[in-house]
């Protein structure tokens, strides 16, 4: 018979069983906060070339968006009781990634707007960093898309040096929107050659989003987060190689949708995000072809020109799916079960 002493207490009957995530599970001395003010700053060499190219129209979208996303992360927290974590740089990350996916020039309520969206909607709603299902800046742009579509697909020309007079009234459709709408033939007469076609969109010598002005300054700021050990070449890898493949197959030219529109942004700096990203390496080549497909998909078949945005939202919806179907087994459970 149980002697009261050998009784489990209340506290001991109501506690959770340990429960194990998926790893890794070594810890190292990097921290959230140096993680996300790292990537941050890799982002920087090509919010320098957009502010280069469009002058205060891009200075003024990415200091709003940055702006507007600490101060809704800080008043959201203040309100609900909670310790404000806006040191850690996550809304400081979300508001520079919204940015770099707006055109230049817009009103400045438009970025705070959509900062508003991903930080208290897409974000605290959910219970703050970590627990999002979908990734915030992503989130923003696909709402202001809906909200204000002529702002968010009006695409001031580049070529203008920074000044803070403005942005050149000039606009120009960006080579997605031309393939689009008038084939790829249209696309290549405006330029000399196929190979100054692919140089300026190498270089963002073209129309679109900041963060379509330059995938030479995306890819220095990726390969520095490669080095770091912050992102592997999984989901950038098979993101991209599936555009590629797809497009080829499809007889379009993969040089020009590799460096057209936000695909470059998308799959090396959004695509990644450690929250909304499957974390096994598996999973992680899973969700970059997903992404890749329905990318292709849209541009090919859609009404609409891009298809990064909501790509990466719709894969987001299946992370746990794929982390819970490539989980390894367990050391020794086959064999138990033979």
């Amino acid at each position: 018979m149980d002697t009261p002493a050998d009784k489990p207490k209340d506290t001991e009957v109501l506690r959770p069983k340990l429960t194990a995530s998926i790893g890794p599970h070594i810890r190292e001395g990097e921290t959230v906060e140096s993680i996300m003010w790292t990537v941050s700053a890799a982002l920087l060499p090509a919010a320098a070339v957009s502010v280069y190219l469009f002058g205060a129209g891009s200075f003024s979208v990415l200091a709003v968006s940055i702006i507007s996303a600490v101060l809704f992360e800080y008043a959201a927290q203040k309100m609900m009781g909670a310790k404000p974590t806006v040191s850690d740089g996550s809304a400081f990350l979300t508001g520079l990634l919204l940015g770099m996916n707006l055109p230049a020039g817009l009103p400045l309520y438009v970025p705070a707007v959509g900062s508003a969206v991903a930080i208290l909607i897409t974000k605290q709603i959910f219970g703050g960093l970590g627990y999002n299902i979908f990734n915030p800046a992503l989130i923003g742009r696909a709402f202001l898309l809906a909200s204000f579509p002529r702002l968010m697909t009006t695409w001031p020309a580049p070529d203008v040096s920074f000044s803070f007079a403005g942005v050149d009234a000039a606009t120009a459709a960006t080579p997605l929107a031309v393939m689009k709408e008038e084939g790829f033939q249209a696309l290549a007469s405006q330029f000399p050659s196929h190979a100054e076609m692919y140089t300026r969109m190498f270089l963002g010598r073209t129309g679109g989003s900041l963060g379509e002005m330059s995938a030479l300054a995306l890819l220095a700021g990726a390969a520095y987060l490669m080095y770091k050990g912050y992102i592997t070449w999984h989901i950038p890898g098979s993101f991209l190689g599936t555009v590629a493949v797809l497009t080829f197959a499809l007889g379009g030219d993969p040089i020009v949708h590799l460096l057209s529109g936000g695909l470059m942004l998308g799959a090396l700096f959004m695509a990644t995000d450690y929250v909304t990203a499957p974390q096994i390496k598996n999973a992680q080549l899973a969700f970059g072809i997903g992404c890749g497909a329905i990318t292709v998909l849209i541009r090919k078949w859609g009404g609409y020109p891009e298809g990064v945005c909501y790509a990466i939202i719709l894969m987001n919806c299946f992370t746990p799916l794929l982390d819970r179907a490539f989980r390894p087994s367990r050391f020794g459970a086959a064999g138990a079960k033979a």
